[in-house]
């Protein structure tokens, strides 16, 4: 059986043009600075923060495809809705901006051509996929051992976790409506007795 093509997200697109750009960017000033053709400290750190956003941008791609290898479902402990939630969620607003989120893989999310029980898998799996983008982002401040100056790592960092979290919100706040519709839709045992 042939395998559809999916034709790349705007979300998608958009990422790889940011890492590309960014690495030509980053390659062109490390080339005048550490050349010695052009040696600034705005050419280094401007070096450096292209760098910063093509290295964020990368990992979280090839995280992406790590987490794949792992089995993760609906039903894990971890993903089910905690108490303080929904205070949280309506305190933070989500349902009012989480449309405005950009989503990498939107044909994930297609009720038309995907059950609702893969729906909810595949919240959870994005969830984890940001969770471990977030502990990633941290590798950041490694660079401050090559560059110094930690609190520009930190900044970016705190940034990129921030970045991630807004994502989790979303998969949380959209997981348990999921679940109900999966529910709604289950025969009761009393109807599948029923002949």
């Amino acid at each position: 059986m042939k395998k559809e093509k999916v034709k790349p997200s705007f979300s998608a697109i958009l990422m790889y043009c940011i890492i590309g750009v960014s690495a030509l960017i980053f390659a062109v000033c490390f080339i005048l600075y550490y050349g010695d053709i052009y040696h600034k400290a705005s050419v280094l750190w401007t070096g450096v923060t292209f760098f910063t956003i093509a290295y964020h941008l990368q990992l979280r791609l090839i995280m992406g495809n790590v987490s794949k290898l792992f089995s993760v479902n609906h039903k894990q402990k971890w993903f089910r809705e905690k108490k303080f939630e929904a205070k949280l969620y309506r305190f933070l607003n989500v349902k009012v901006w989480k449309g405005k989120a950009l989503t990498y893989n939107p044909e994930l999310y297609d009720i038309k051509s995907r059950t609702l029980t893969q729906i909810a898998d595949t919240t959870a799996k994005s969830e984890l996929d940001h969770w471990i983008n977030i502990i990633i982002s941290l590798t950041t401040l490694c660079f401050a051992l090559i560059w110094g100056q930690l609190w520009i790592f930190a900044l970016t960092a705190v940034f990129a976790m921030l970045f991630d979290s807004q994502f989790i919100l979303i998969q949380r706040y959209n997981r348990p409506r999921i679940i109900k519709l999966i529910n709604r839709n289950k025969p009761c045992k009393t109807e599948a007795l029923e002949v």
